[in-house]
């Protein structure tokens, strides 16, 4: 986002903030939660306003783990470091089930299903069952396809679930007290002192004591830091008008090395989303959330392939903007020579996985010079 001198011309009333979070989707408002409970007042700034981005475009599937096959993320990752990120995923959906207890937020207790598209992936999914298996993750491996849909095997997490994303959203940035001033685009961040960041906006000019960037996708239009790092991304989805069944599927599904994924909402639609493996350079490195016609002919496809029982009409499409990082995971750290502006990014379309655990982290890090572990964005200097 880029602000014009007829916006802003530096003059705009200065506001002092403790912490300043910038961005209020699902991670900027975990983080907002994490600093109150650690005794910080906080203030949030969003270009649009709660929730308007990836944060409710998404499918809302709380799925646990990597994105990665199992048994292949070990392979890239190491051993150790794939069971932290485990352990820090359902941290995350542990915190998640937190906001969804006071009844605001509708959450399926459906598990989810890993499906297989072809024999090679049957194959990659039961390696991928016994490494689960192996470390004490009691998953349930299928050989064939549990849905009848002409899938070939399965991987099924019955503890897993479907949330709204916006209704969990609002909820996390409620219980955290914050400020929100929408509609306020970020245009330059300045550290002036070892302790006073200024923060321009096209509203004010925040000087605050911490600041913490969960701007995600849009993190590159923030800071070159970024560029190389964060690879904004777009997703597109469609659902159909409610269903006469909606008892076609009963799970989170996903398929074809996680490129599809499927569900059935709140009030009976089925949405697909994907289409992005065959439309890849289309997809890639765009900030651009409209949908697109290949991109849309391949869900209607799948959806006539898949799901041919469902009669219903589309009703709606649309697109989000994700943010991926070169090795695929989340990146905490500070900017370079700004030890007062942190970040928690890049979360490669798996904000609802593990954005809580990556928020609670970050904020460690930025007040208490905590280590972030295997998400220390250092590793990819």
């Amino acid at each position: 986002m880029t602000v014009s001198i007829w916006q802003a011309d530096d003059t705009q009333p200065i506001r002092e903030v403790d912490v300043l979070v910038v961005g209020a989707g699902l991670v900027g408002c975990a983080a907002a939660y994490f600093a109150a409970q650690a005794g910080r007042q906080v203030t949030i700034t969003e270009m649009r306003d709660v929730a308007l981005g990836a944060s409710s475009r998404n499918a809302g599937f709380m799925i646990t783990g990597p994105d990665t096959y199992y048994h292949r993320a070990i392979e890239r990752y190491g051993h150790a470091a794939v069971r932290e990120l485990w352990a820090l995923s359902a941290q995350t959906h542990r915190t998640w089930r937190e906001f969804v207890k006071d009844g605001s937020v509708r959450l399926q207790d459906c598990g989810s299903m890993l499906l297989a598209e072809s024999a090679d992936e049957a194959k990659e999914l039961e390696t991928a069952a016994r490494a689960l298996q192996a470390d004490g993750i009691e998953v349930e491996y299928h050989a064939r396809d549990p849905l009848r849909r002409g899938y070939f095997a399965a991987i099924e997490q019955p503890w897993d679930g479907a949330v709204q994303p916006y209704e969990l959203t609002v909820a996390v940035l409620k219980a955290s007290g914050a400020e929100l001033i929408a509609n306020n685009e970020l245009y330059a961040i300045r550290q002036d002192t070892r302790e006073q960041v200024t923060v321009f906006t096209r509203q004010y000019r925040f000087q605050a004591r911490y600041v913490l960037l969960c701007t995600n996708a849009y993190s590159i239009h923030i800071d070159p830091y970024f560029a190389g790092r964060i690879i904004p991304t777009r997703a597109q989805c469609l659902v159909t008008a409610p269903l006469k069944d909606a008892a076609v599927l009963n799970t989170c599904g996903y398929s074809d090395y996680g490129y599809m994924y499927y569900r059935v909402t709140f009030d009976g639609r089925l949405l697909i989303g994907g289409g992005r493996k065959q439309n890849k350079a289309l997809e890639h490195d765009t900030t651009d959330d409209r949908v697109t016609e290949p991109v849309q002919r391949i869900l209607d496809a799948y959806l006539r392939d898949k799901f041919p029982d469902v009669d219903a009409p589309v009703d709606r499409r649309w697109a989000g903007i994700m943010g991926f990082t070169p090795d695929g995971l989340p990146l905490v750290g500070t900017l370079p020579g700004r030890s007062r502006v942190g970040f928690a990014v890049g979360f490669n379309g798996h904000g609802l996985a593990f954005g809580a655990g990556v928020a609670e982290r970050a904020i460690d890090m930025l007040l208490n010079g905590t280590d972030p572990g295997v998400l220390r964005a250092s590793r990819l200097a």
